[in-house]
């Protein structure tokens, strides 16, 4: 139980460093997605295809 808990975790802090590292490659073509609950925790849960998609859906959208 405490290794799922730990890997959850390593798997949250990994995912909140790969938005962040996103957003700041982005900046200059101003497709920021924003941090928050929704999209750091989809990101773990859904994993990387999780951010391409939700970087359409900021294109699409906004």
């Amino acid at each position: 139980m405490i290794q799922k808990i730990f890997k959850f975790m390593k798997r949250l802090i990994f995912s909140s460093f790969l938005l962040y590292g996103y957003n700041m490659l982005s900046l200059p073509l101003n497709i920021i997605v924003p941090i928050n609950v929704i999209t750091i925790l989809g990101i773990t849960i859904l994993g990387i295809p999780a951010l391409f998609a939700f970087i359409l859906i900021h294109i699409f959208i906004y």
